[in-house]
């Protein structure tokens, strides 16, 4: 068994879902199964419907209407019969969506989230999987919410992996083309849930585990891994032998090549990941294996913009100790706000948070009432994984540096 992977811009429009099917015919398609994110940044845009929604703004029934026709675009480029039964599907998948808006009784975000936005992922797949069909490429289309089981974390769900893997094995073809959605599942109560923001490759990697997959190749519109994201560096380089833990590391500090959860499961069963160029397939891109060192060692350059620079100290000037600190943790947790980096003095503490779940502002009253509290929004982390003295000089050119810290293998540095 091999796993695939093409994400929002490999199927963005009706020439790249072509181009999937290429890529299919060129690697082969048996003993596959295929995952596929929504087309281009349809998922975008049904967070602006779950927006419209909650705020009862009238422009709803409109970015429903909009994202339709956008589809339909795509559908009526890759299927010239418009009695195709392709039309009738997606038709069908939209006015479920409207239906589950009409009838949704709860104001949770998270929860309604979920259960909008995985329907990026249903309509693509059902596209393509028709378009497959339609061009020699027979295939089986499966609803992930019904193989993926979760807990009840909605927008961030955690995996339960004995029940998944018990379904997958019962229901997927090992032996045929298998196409389904990443980024969703479902939870115990068959409601939609998500694994997080891009998390389809995480769904890629818990395909792999549960099978037992020879390997996972993950299709982009880069040549593969790269010593750093091209649209903010210069001059990179790809890196053609990445191993695991290296990987995890760069996905940790956030390189948006590899989600940070895939790893983890195909390390547990040391199956290789490949990061491959779905506009060269003939090249081999990046390989992810076990033990093999990094190559080229070069310097590797991440950002992650968006940040929140967080000051603390005590309000009487006594030490912030472990026990402060472990009531901080505790907080972070409880409102889902992920730390990247911690500084610590005798009296102040200083930490860059990712507040993905928009929730700092709602901490802050708990954090004055016991701390002089500073803070910095949209501020930039950037990190330099095997920096050297020349990488750090480029990098801090022309930067307003609020806090930098170097360990033995690993430079970052807090930046307006």
């Amino acid at each position: 068994m091999r796993v695939f992977k093409f994400g929002g811009a490999s199927v963005k429009d009706a020439n790249a879902v072509r181009n999937v099917a290429r890529v299919l015919k060129k690697t082969g398609c048996q003993e596959l199964v295929v995952v596929i994110s929504a087309m281009g940044k349809t998922t975008n845009a049904l967070e602006k419907i779950v927006d419209s929604y909650l705020q009862n703004d009238s422009d709803l029934k409109e970015r429903i209407e909009y994202l339709y026709q956008y589809h339909l675009t795509i559908l009526k480029e890759l299927f010239e019969n418009e009695q195709h039964s392709i039309y009738t599907k997606v038709r069908d998948l939209f006015s479920d969506l409207s239906t589950t808006l009409d009838r949704n009784k709860s104001r949770q975000y998270d929860y309604i989230y979920d259960q909008i936005v995985c329907y990026g992922e249903l309509v693509s797949t059902t596209i393509i999987s028709a378009y497959l069909n339609e061009n020699e490429l027979i295939n089986d289309w499966l609803d992930a919410r019904e193989l993926i089981k979760t807990d009840a974390s909605y927008r961030d769900a955690e995996v339960d992996w004995e029940r998944t893997q018990r379904i997958i094995l019962d229901k997927i073809n090992t032996n045929g083309l298998t196409i389904t959605q990443g980024f969703i599942g479902s939870d115990t109560n068959n409601f939609t849930t998500t694994l997080g923001r891009e998390g389809s490759d995480y769904t890629a990697g818990i395909f792999a585990y549960c099978l037992g997959a020879d390997s996972v190749s993950i299709w982009k519109d880069v040549p593969g891994v790269l010593n750093g994201d091209p649209r903010v560096f210069e001059d990179t380089q790809l890196l053609t032998h990445v191993s695991y833990s290296e990987a995890i590391e760069l996905a940790f500090y956030g390189a948006s090549v590899i989600h940070p959860k895939t790893i983890q499961p195909l390390q547990r069963k040391e199956i290789p990941l490949f990061v491959r160029s779905f506009l060269n397939p003939d090249t081999p891109g990046t390989s992810v294996k076990k033990g093999q060192p990094l190559e080229p060692y070069i310097p590797c350059f991440i950002v992650k913009k968006d940040q929140i620079l967080l000051s603390l100290s005590s309000l009487d000037f006594s030490f912030i100790v472990e026990e402060n600190i472990s009531e901080l943790f505790g907080l972070f947790h409880k409102h889902h706000i992920k730390v990247d980096l911690i500084q610590n003095s005798a009296i102040s503490f200083s930490v860059c948070l990712d507040d993905k779940f928009d929730q700092f502002i709602g901490l802050l009253p708990q954090l004055k009432a016991k701390f002089r509290v500073s803070y910095n929004t949209g501020v930039s982390l950037f990190t330099i994984r095997h920096f050297t003295e020349e990488a750090i000089g480029s990098l801090e050119k022309n930067k307003e540096i609020l806090l930098k810290q170097i360990t033995r293998e690993t430079y970052q540095m807090v930046a307006k």
